[in-house]
């Protein structure tokens, strides 16, 4: 049983990649603190080759860091390897499934890698959880791609460990499956599970996650809890339909957008100005209003903030990205 209140420690982590053929080293990793409390939903977050997958695959004994440590349920990855590497499940990225074994064939497979006794496997139970039970015999080739994500699930749970980590679970998944696999991931946690997510669904981050980490070019851009975050950009919006055209009024210094269907978005900091205040300001500028919608910043604008606008701000010629899509896209980790 870890003697520590954090399920994961990384400190100062650093993990440089040789340069090949001429190449310049690439520094992956630049130093990273991290720690991850027991109980918890943690995401970690960033965009596609800030060194997630690299931090991940150093916990899971896949990549030797540089320098550093790192403790998994307060083993040291370096000094008690068997029981760092026992107390975690990584559920990878990559469908990596022999299709030529069944379901319950490749559970016993992984339990007997673990050295999990016969008489204290769950085989059956885990299928079960994470409904392929119905499919326990079948080939795995013949398993849709969601079912396969779900097979990488359970394979991770076969030793009972008490860090799941959960490498992009749904990407490619339908949202049907999607939420079951989320239903069953807060049983798991409810069970006492700490669960770290990387994904690129940033809502789904944000309904999970009790504490959310993002990393960019290697380093901690921030590591907080979940509310805490949310309140880093401390803006609202307020959408207001005018009765006819009007123009961008002068509402005192306050910024005010006029959208194409001639809506009024005015952005604004709760702390700054009251919502009263500003209604009062458009009424007192001859506006009669027609309706009035709110919009608070959200994951996704901590997000960019802390990733895409700290590497280059936008400007007039610099396009603001797209918010993501309901798909995502494909990891270059």
């Amino acid at each position: 049983m870890s003697t520590t209140r954090n399920a994961i420690e990384a400190k100062a982590l650093r993990k440089v990649y040789r340069g090949g053929r001429g190449q310049p080293e690439q520094e992956a990793l630049k130093g990273i603190d991290l720690f991850v409390p027991q109980g918890s939903i943690f995401g970690l977050l960033g965009p596609n080759g800030a060194g997630k997958s690299t931090f991940i695959n150093i916990l899971a004994d896949l990549v030797v860091k540089t320098s550093g440590t790192a403790s998994i349920w307060g083993f040291n990855i370096d000094k008690n390897p068997r029981q760092a590497r026992a107390s975690i499940g990584v559920v990878p990225q990559e469908l990596n499934i022999d299709p030529f074994f069944t379901p319950a064939e490749a559970l016993e497979l992984q339990a007997g890698l673990y050295g999990v006794p016969k008489e204290e496997r769950r085989t059956m139970e885990i299928l079960k959880a994470v409904g392929l039970d119905d499919k326990a015999d079948a080939y795995a080739r013949t398993l849709s791609g969601g079912m396969r994500r779900r097979l990488l699930v359970a394979k991770a749970l076969v030793h009972s460990p008490p860090v799941l980590v959960l490498d992009e679970p749904t990407a490619g998944v339908d949202i049907e499956l999607r939420k079951q696999m989320w239903d069953y991931v807060r049983e798991l946690n409810a069970r006492g599970t700490t669960i770290v997510l990387t994904t690129h669904y940033l809502e789904e981050a944000e309904e999970l996650c009790d504490r959310i980490a993002i990393i960019n070019h290697g380093e901690v851009a921030a590591c907080e809890k979940k509310s805490t975050l949310l309140h880093r950009i401390e803006q609202k919006q307020m959408v207001i339909r005018p009765n006819g055209g009007t123009g961008v009024p002068d509402l005192g210094g306050l910024k005010v957008d006029q959208q194409s269907d001639g809506c009024l978005v005015i952005t604004y900091s709760p702390d700054d100005i009251s919502a009263g205040e500003i209604i009062a300001r458009v009424q007192g500028a001859g506006i009669e209003i027609l309706d009035i919608t709110t919009q608070q910043s959200d994951l996704e604008d901590v997000f960019l903030q802390l990733t895409y606008y700290r590497d280059g701000p936008a400007t007039g010629s610099q396009p603001v990205p797209e918010r993501f899509p309901d798909q995502a896209p494909a990891s270059a980790e």
